[in-house]
């Protein structure tokens, strides 16, 4: 398992009863996480004490009640700063165990510029959401396509971009829907060195395209090999759903990127560890092919 365990602001403090408790910064949220099926004495004050806690409905969805937490306030993960906010279905705008692969395709770019200081690494980020793997990128030495459905997002993803002193980095900010934006860069000959996606289960694009990731996620991936460069440097899926397995992740990344390109692919959940029982989490799964 690929754990992100180099934050400071953010700890995943216990689990227990289809919960995690979280600390953000100096807030103590509590939310549902569908991993977390055991159930153990909760034992710790902060559960008993939350600046939040999503409660879920027996009928879907759920809602929010906050004990003084503001609409507002910052999360740092090394030099990037990310602007939180809770918001629809127990999200706060940040993914935290993405930290791991933040972490990992940084130090590929930077080692490229190292071996190669005048050239543009070209970073393709589709379904960025609030930009925590754009911010990566960029902060790396990158220049950066960050493409989401939501103009909301985007904007969100900019503000974080100024507050991490990334204003002015080699960023496009795209909304636009993610397979008719990789159908035109393939008509345009673009290319790119790498490739991040973050597939939803399910979604609508702009103009109410429908994306279920069972069957659009292995045409698009095979699809979006055709935007990299021959000189490429990575390729990272992420999945949140639980039918996409590690292995399965690695299967297409085999059979779409590695067969045509070589290099190599490997694949495993990512967590992150709870601090009350040095436990870990299990948030998902990543799927990451190499040149080298």
């Amino acid at each position: 398992m690929w754990i992100a365990e180099n934050w400071n602001d953010y700890e995943v403090l216990d689990t227990s009863s289809g919960e995690k408790l979280e600390r953000w910064a100096d807030y103590i949220l509590i939310r549902p996480d569908p991993q977390v099926i055991w159930s153990t004495p909760k034992q710790l004050p902060q559960w008993h004490r939350p600046n939040g806690h999503y409660h879920r409905s027996a009928r879907g969805g759920g809602e929010w009640e906050f004990f003084r937490l503001p609409d507002e306030w910052d999360i740092h993960y090394g030099g990037l700063t990310f602007h939180l906010k809770p918001f629809s279905f127990k999200h706060t705008g940040l993914f935290p165990e993405q930290a791991v692969n933040w972490d990992w395709f940084s130090s590929i770019i930077k080692d490229a510029l190292k071996r190669e200081p005048h050239r543009q690494i070209k970073v393709l980020n589709l379904f960025a959401y609030t930009g925590g793997a754009t911010l990566s990128a960029a902060a790396a030495g990158a220049h950066v396509t960050h493409v989401d459905a939501s103009k909301g997002m985007v904007g969100w993803a900019k503000e974080n971009a100024a507050s991490s002193g990334l204003a002015d980095a080699p960023v496009r900010w795209l909304v636009d829907d993610c397979v008719k934006f990789v159908e035109r860069e393939i008509r345009r000959g673009n290319r790119y060195d790498a490739i991040i996606m973050d597939p939803p289960s399910y979604g609508r694009g702009p103009k109410g395209e429908i994306w279920k990731i069972e069957d659009s996620v292995f045409p698009f991936i095979e699809l979006s090999t055709q935007l990299l460069s021959e000189n490429a440097l990575f390729f990272l899926i992420n999945s949140y759903t639980t039918g996409l397995q590690p292995a399965v992740l690695r299967y297409m990344l085999e059979t779409a990127v590695r067969s045509r390109f070589g290099g190599r692919v490997e694949a495993e959940e990512i967590g992150l560890p709870v601090s009350s029982n040095g436990l870990v989490l299990p948030c998902g799964a990543s799927g990451r092919w190499t040149m080298a």
